[in-house]
């Protein structure tokens, strides 16, 4: 694996190192031990599935509040996906940035949310499954989120909107929760 930094403090880009042959390629997609030398977690004991019908689905931007606080290894199996991440954490460097990427079953890529972080995406194609490594089990009561469309923070989300919760809809705006 390649592990690159992000403009994140604490945030890694990860990138597949195929090895190529006439069958197509292989590659390790985790490893704890080279997690472990990035300085990263290696324990996630919940693996979740997104899949989403249509391009411009949108999730997010999901976090859990203290102290249920998630680490995430996100990636796309299938389709593609526009991922952001907001940095949320007290004391950061980098705290009420956000950073975006396409996470597409096609480049392989996927990216580490440190604990702290908001995170959602946007579908770029129909038939999109997302792949999480969840650092923490799920805690309803933990469980809250930011507006996708904060002008604080003005993603520059890349398609229109077509499926959003009204949850996510409603989540409040950043400035509430920092």
């Amino acid at each position: 694996m390649i592990f690159r930094p992000t403009p994140l403090s604490g945030a890694v880009l990860l990138e597949l190192d195929r090895q190529e042959d006439i069958r197509g390629f292989f590659a390790r997609t985790f490893c704890t031990t080279e997690f472990a030398n990035h300085g990263l977690p290696v324990h996630f004991p919940q693996h979740n599935l997104s899949h989403n019908h249509r391009s411009g689905t949108l999730r997010g931007l999901h976090f859990q509040r203290h102290p249920h606080e998630e680490t995430k290894v996100v990636r796309c199996i299938a389709g593609a996906a526009y991922d952001v991440i907001v940095d949320l954490r007290s004391g950061s460097p980098t705290r009420g940035r956000w950073y975006g990427v396409e996470l597409s079953a096609a480049n392989g890529r996927a990216i580490f949310v440190p604990a702290g972080f908001a995170h959602g995406f946007q579908t770029l194609c129909d038939g999109t499954d997302l792949l999480y490594l969840m650092g923490s089990a799920y805690v309803p009561d933990a469980a809250t989120g930011i507006r996708w469309n904060d002008p604080a923070l003005a993603i520059d989300w890349p398609l229109p909107i077509s499926a959003i919760t009204e949850r996510d809809a409603a989540f409040p705006l950043l400035d509430t929760v920092m």
